[in-house]
């Protein structure tokens, strides 16, 4: 597809969601503080991206962008880059030991230990 046919494109998507929404054309160029001249050309794949974002707005319909040119997510590596340090292993303070409990039968047959 050319630029102007991919305009034009975008230009009867407009159109066609505008109808949807019951609203004539006077009323919605009026919306957007343009005349009804620009908002043909805007549709006919001619006009200013503000006037489509602006006409988007109007209908209610500005996420529709999201969909047009969506975000772009940073590279894995850029992702990485951003992130730091991350810690790789466990470290003990000297002095410190780690006890392990041992329980015999009889801690088990004790009332209030239900495991």
């Amino acid at each position: 597809m050319t630029n102007a046919s991919v305009a034009a494109e975008l230009g009867n998507r407009l159109e066609k969601l505008r109808l949807e929404q019951n609203m004539t054309q006077q009323a919605l160029a009026d919306e957007i503080g343009i005349t009804a001249k620009s908002y043909r050309q805007l549709v006919a794949g001619s006009g200013k991206l503000e006037n489509m974002v602006a006409a988007l707005r109007a209908l209610n319909a500005l996420e529709q962008l999201e969909n047009f040119l969506p975000a772009t997510p940073p590279s894995p590596l850029e992702q990485l880059k951003l992130r730091g340090k991350q810690r790789q292993r466990a470290r003990t303070t000297p002095g410190y030991k780690k006890t392990i409990t041992t329980h015999t039968a009889e801690d088990l047959e004790k009332p209030g230990l239900d495991w």
